[in-house]
């Protein structure tokens, strides 16, 4: 069993995003990664206002982390090198792989290479209310047996952290259980919209796909 208690993968960030974030009245908490693979996991999302925050703390912190987009949108020259440059990876969604099988597929790859890859997702999918969390995140990260990054967005009290490091045991109920208690009392922007820290598969989608993998990127 690895630790994840020491975290030293760091980053350089920008201080003038810094700034800005204190200006509007926020608070970054970032030690560090303890892996250079793993999975964010971004809640609640609940507004667009999110991905502009998320973006400065992003830049305030220097953290490359991507998500993941329609392959489809990466066509468009300038598009496409917007995504890139923001850290979007370009997923077939009609690949045999599937979503998930995919960025296994790109987590192996980058692990064999030791290449730094963190992987930035909005678990409900949605700024909409959802009865629970999609399970993409959670088939990705034991898939590729890397860490989540429990990262919250509290609206409430103006702080974006990475507050936790958790690896999955497979045992979903055990998990969640987990990812309820670390993210008790955060509050959304639209606190009505958040969904609660459930399992949760809508009818007829064949693989999760968040387009607003939220704010780091």
């Amino acid at each position: 069993m690895r630790s994840l208690s020491d975290h030293p993968v760091t980053f350089k960030g920008s201080s003038l995003a810094s700034w800005v974030l204190k200006l509007l009245g926020w608070h970054v908490d970032f030690e560090g990664f303890p892996t250079r693979q793993g999975v964010a996991v971004f809640y609640p999302h609940t507004s667009n206002w999110d991905f502009p925050i998320g973006m400065l703390a992003k830049w305030a912190l220097g953290v490359p982390v991507h998500f993941w987009g329609k392959d489809s949108l990466f066509k468009f020259p300038l598009v496409g090198a917007w995504l890139r440059y923001l850290g979007g990876i370009p997923i077939d969604r009609s690949s045999s792989k599937g979503v998930v099988g995919q960025m296994v597929h790109v987590f192996e790859q980058h692990k064999q290479n030791d290449q730094f890859l963190w992987l930035g997702l909005a678990p409900e999918g949605t700024r909409q209310h959802t009865p629970g969390w999609r399970s993409g995140f959670y088939q990705l990260a034991l898939g590729a047996q890397v860490p989540l990054a429990l990262v919250k967005l509290d609206w409430g009290r103006r702080r974006f952290g990475v507050v936790d490091f958790y690896d999955l045991t497979g045992h979903v109920e055990q998990d969640y259980a987990h990812l309820a208690q670390v993210y008790a009392g955060v509050t959304g922007f639209h606190a009505h919209l958040m969904g609660p820290i459930i399992p949760w598969r809508p009818v007829q989608v064949d693989q999760p796909f968040p387009p607003e993998t939220t704010t780091i990127s």
